[in-house]
């Protein structure tokens, strides 16, 4: 069986590198590094640094992260934060970091990765505005990806709606041309948004955490097919990992017209990814009825089963181990596909799909951005 296209990358949020601290972060950096150097492997195709990056954006902050980052045996993808921009340019950031890590464009299995940099521009702190360079570069390559087919992404520090200037006409050009995900760091908090076109994820900060009692961790987003999904998984909290990729939860629905998001009432192929080695075979239950194995997709670390469903809604598990993952999935008939109004303020957190504990949301947004300290 062919399978759509898929991209899978590792977010560790903000890291707020700082000595004043004890390096609090680089030791979290270096035990996140060797779980995905151990567990993860090749099942993701980069890991992805959303801003924020040195606390202070000085020489050795930088140092103490590119050291902590160099074992990582998977590629990583790094863009600017505010506190990159703290001395007013880039310079230690770019030193730091090879062009290579930090590109403003990448395709990665049928997906356009387009990399923002909102900081430049801005006059410090958290004015974020797009260059023109970016602006320009941006609508580039949306179109790049229509012409060529391709799933566009965007990574920027972050949301269209903390633009000082133009948030809502980047939310509408993102909107326009389909991009299945927009992944972004800055509020500190684990957090979901959809606005009805596009998903928007932010994963907590590696410093300066509010949430869950401190907890350090990373999330591990899949686009499968258009379809994306996000969990967040604590450091050194059990493998294996699994993740349910398709079809789409039903607070990610962003096209209820296509089966990949709304199924269609009859045979509904689940498709999961397993993260981590195990003898185990993925299970799958539906609506907390008997579960069943699926089948590993070979030479993926893709597991399927095709089962029937009603039209309604139906709640999907895949355990693997002790892990269990859980979607809600809407399975409708072609006459009673759920209409979409016209987009209201778009890539604003006020889309927030709220509380999703079992992908690690706690919906608090307990952070400096929202609801927390002043760091």
């Amino acid at each position: 069986m062919t399978y759509p296209s898929s991209i899978t990358w590792v977010h560790i949020g903000d890291l707020h590198m700082d000595e004043a601290n004890d390096w609090q972060s680089r030791d979290r950096l270096a035990a996140i590094v060797a779980e995905i150097n151990a567990h993860i492997g090749d099942a993701a195709d980069f890991v992805y640094l959303p801003g924020d990056n040195a606390n202070h954006a000085t020489a050795e902050q930088y140092r103490v992260i590119t050291d902590t980052l160099a074992p990582l045996r998977l590629p990583y993808r790094v863009i600017p934060g505010d506190h990159d921009f703290e001395l007013g340019d880039l310079a230690h950031y770019d030193a730091a970091f090879a062009e290579a890590n930090r590109p403003e464009v990448e395709v990665i299995a049928g997906h356009r990765c387009i990399f923002l940099d909102i900081i430049s521009a801005g006059a410090g702190g958290p004015d974020f505005r797009l260059t023109m360079h970016h602006r320009n570069r941006l609508l580039e390559e949306l179109a790049r990806a229509e012409a060529e087919r391709q799933t566009p992404l965007v990574f920027m520090h972050a949301y269209p709606g903390d633009l000082a200037a133009d948030g809502e006409d980047i939310a509408r050009i993102f909107a326009d041309a389909r991009v299945a995900f927009v992944d972004t760091g800055h509020t500190h908090y684990n957090e979901l948004l959809n606005d009805g076109r596009v998903v928007y994820g932010a994963t907590r900060s590696t410093g300066e955490i509010e949430e869950d009692g401190g907890k350090p961790g990373f999330s591990i987003i899949t686009v499968h097919g258009r379809v994306p999904s996000w969990r967040f998984k604590e450091t050194s909290s059990n493998w294996p990992f699994v993740q349910i990729v398709a079809p789409a939860d039903i607070r990610l629905v962003t096209r209820p017209a296509h089966a990949t998001q709304v199924p269609r009432p009859g045979d509904v192929e689940i498709v999961a990814k397993l993260f981590g080695g195990t003898t185990q075979p993925v299970m799958l239950s539906v609506n907390d009825g008997i579960a069943q194995p699926m089948l590993a997709v070979s030479g993926t670390a893709l597991w399927s089963l095709r089962i029937t469903l009603d039209a309604g809604l139906h709640r999907v598990a895949a355990s693997v181990g002790t892990d269990r993952d859980t979607v809600d999935i809407l399975v409708r008939g072609e006459a009673d596909i759920p209409r979409r109004g016209m987009p209201i303020a778009p890539g604003r957190d006020l889309h927030s799909v709220g509380a999703w504990p079992e992908h690690g949301i706690a919906g608090t947004q307990l952070g400096p951005n929202k609801n927390g300290k002043h760091w």
